[in-house]
């Protein structure tokens, strides 16, 4: 866990929670990359993510990256971004919530990401770590756990202290959330109950991680995500049965080491190499350019890939090769 002094040249992350009004989420989104691609014309800027609502996340969450404090700042109080947020209040349903992160290094692979921030006393300092050590060591003994970090108040931006813990699944999470554990050590820091936490879902991981000189890209819509993650199952599942059914192993085996293969293949191979690049331009598309004329392209080169791998497997299952 972090838990030394801020430095002012360490890495800085802003994290904010805005309700959008019903029936205005599309606006919002186009309104949300145009303020992300502002944000990185500024110096120090390192990445911005976007998480839509989900039933553990019921904000839509930005998480603005930059490499110093000192550039946050500027981005947080230009000029540049007032005046977005003064076009984008029609919006929103109600004020936003905000927490800031100095220090610290973005997980590589984080599903969940739960964000609570507490009110300390300074003299209670010393007790809080305590028990944050505590929680983490009782959070660690739940399934799915992947790390908690604690990071100290931001001086001229931010009094409470932050914690951050991050499962591999929502699933996972939610045992911890529920569990009498959490519920008997919450208790033995009553003085310390005055929280807010927030959780923010990434599923998919790095699979879709795109950069442009050095700037990573906002994360691509739940419906986005789903279609191309089928682009590259369809092809990597029917190569690896056809590589494995020499082997003639048995239905319940032969499923559970093609699984492990397109575990590896879909994360080291297919995504980075063929998905992303093959869909990029709609995963990621460009604030200046039309949502509808990217989603057309979009969707016409999921329908022309899908065909292409059925007539190339419908020939090799048919004309070439017969399955054993």
């Amino acid at each position: 866990m972090n838990t030394g002094p801020g430095d002012p040249d360490a890495s800085a992350t802003v994290i904010i929670g805005r309700k959008v009004l019903p029936g205005r989420e599309r606006e919002y989104e186009e309104w949300q990359y145009g303020v992300n691609a502002a944000a990185a014309d500024y110096p120090g800027y390192l990445g911005a993510e976007v998480s839509p609502p989900t039933p553990l996340q019921p904000d839509w969450v930005v998480v603005y990256r930059f490499d110093s404090i000192a550039h946050l700042q500027a981005w947080m109080n230009g000029a540049t971004r007032q005046r977005l947020l003064d076009v984008g209040e029609q919006y929103f349903d109600g004020p936003a919530t905000q927490q800031v992160i100095s220090g610290g290094s973005r997980p590589t692979d984080p599903l969940v990401t739960v964000v609570v921030t507490h009110r300390v006393h300074p003299g209670h300092v010393e007790e809080f770590l305590a028990w944050q050590r505590r929680m983490s060591h009782a959070e660690s003994t739940f399934e799915g756990f992947r790390g908690s970090e604690v990071f100290r108040p931001v001086e001229g931006l931010q009094d409470e202290w932050t914690t951050l813990y991050r499962y591999d699944t929502a699933e996972h999470l939610d045992a911890w959330l529920t569990s009498d554990k959490r519920q008997e050590v919450l208790a033995e820091g009553r003085k310390f109950d005055d929280f807010k936490l927030r959780t923010v879902d990434n599923s998919f991981g790095s699979w879709f991680a795109f950069a442009e000189n050095g700037r990573e890209a906002p994360a691509p819509s739940e419906t986005k995500t789903a279609l191309a993650v089928w682009v590259g199952l369809y092809p990597t599942v029917v190569l690896l049965t056809l590589a494995l059914s020499p082997l003639r192993m048995p239905l319940w085996l032969g499923l559970l080491v093609g699984n492990l293969l397109s575990s590896f293949t879909m994360s080291f191979f297919t995504m980075p190499r063929y998905v992303n690049p093959l869909l990029k331009r709609w995963l990621r598309p460009s604030p200046t350019e039309r949502p509808a004329r990217t989603n057309l392209i979009g969707l016409g080169t999921v329908a022309v890939a899908t065909v292409f791998w059925v007539l190339v497997f419908y020939v090799v299952t048919t004309r070439i090769w017969s399955l054993p």
